[in-house]
């Protein structure tokens, strides 16, 4: 499959017009997970057509008007993997509180209680039959990236269309979904708890 793979550096050209999407798929990469510590690198933006806009950001001002013009668009659906880490470090660095979320790891939870599998990879092998390498998730994305590098944070947004439709089917089949979408309200209170660090299972005795 030829994937069409453009990085941008700062910002998301103001000649690439994503404002007129029903929906985007969005990941991100860090130089760590600890929200105190580490930053915010790339974040990758799919229409679903085989195509991924990588955008490596000014760590010194994190200035991107463009992307955080998409990311508080309530009129496009944000589709995320595991998108607590991806929205708090972007609530963080970018300082802009993403809209129209949806997240296939918390999609799958809900929908594929026949797994205790629920990684991007294992869906995208059940799904689309492909099996994608997680090599380089523990890899510098903070310096010049590699054409590998580029690929792999491709993979991570291309796919994700294509893996909310067929969960949807799921929950809408197993009336899951109303479950489903009242447990993704939670997902801004979710974000302000890690970055008041609370990070804990507030639910748990």
């Amino acid at each position: 499959m030829q994937f069409d793979i453009k990085l941008h550096q700062n910002d998301l050209p103001d000649e690439i017009r994503l404002d007129d999407k029903k929906s985007l798929a969005i990941d991100s990469e860090f130089s760590g997970l600890n929200i105190n510590r580490d930053k915010l690198y790339l974040v990758q933006i799919s229409s679903g057509n085989n195509d991924a806009h990588i955008i490596q950001l000014n760590r010194e001002n994190y200035n991107a008007p463009n992307l955080k013009k998409l990311l508080v668009n309530k009129d496009i659906k944000k589709i995320f993997h595991f998108a607590r880490a991806d929205m708090t470090f972007i609530k963080k660095y970018l300082n802009v509180k993403v809209e129209n979320v949806d997240c296939t790891k918390i999609m799958s939870k809900i929908a594929r209680s026949y797994s205790d599998r629920h990684g991007l990879k294992d869906l995208v092998k059940e799904f689309l039959g492909i099996e994608i390498s997680k090599q380089f998730q523990s890899t510098d994305f903070g310096g010049e990236l590699t054409e590998k590098q580029l690929k792999y944070c491709a993979t991570d947004v291309i796919y994700l269309h294509k893996i909310y439709s067929n969960l949807k089917q799921i929950l809408i089949r197993e009336s899951r979904n109303k479950l489903y979408e009242d447990a993704i309200k939670y997902i801004h209170t979710r974000v302000e708890l890690d970055l008041a660090s609370f990070t804990e299972d507030i639910w748990s005795h």
